[in-house]
């Protein structure tokens, strides 16, 4: 799942977003968000869909399910 990873790294750079404004957003710690983008640890259903939403793009794509974001 190390796609997920650089997916959701690839687009908080995108937004100009850092790790802790994520973390804010997604109501959980820093080091619980670092493990999202280094590949360590993943979201929640919940939180996946929120990911989701907030970059506008499909859980699909977040999950290297689909190369298109909508």
């Amino acid at each position: 799942m190390e796609i997920f990873a650089q997916r959701v790294k690839e687009l908080r750079k995108e937004r100009k977003k850092t790790q802790t404004e994520m973390a804010q957003y997604l109501k959980i710690g820093l080091r619980a968000y670092q493990y999202y983008e280094s590949a360590t640890n993943y979201p929640n259903i919940p939180s996946l869909i929120k990911l989701a939403d907030y970059f506008e793009v499909t859980t699909d794509y977040l999950l290297g399910r689909s190369q298109e974001r909508e």
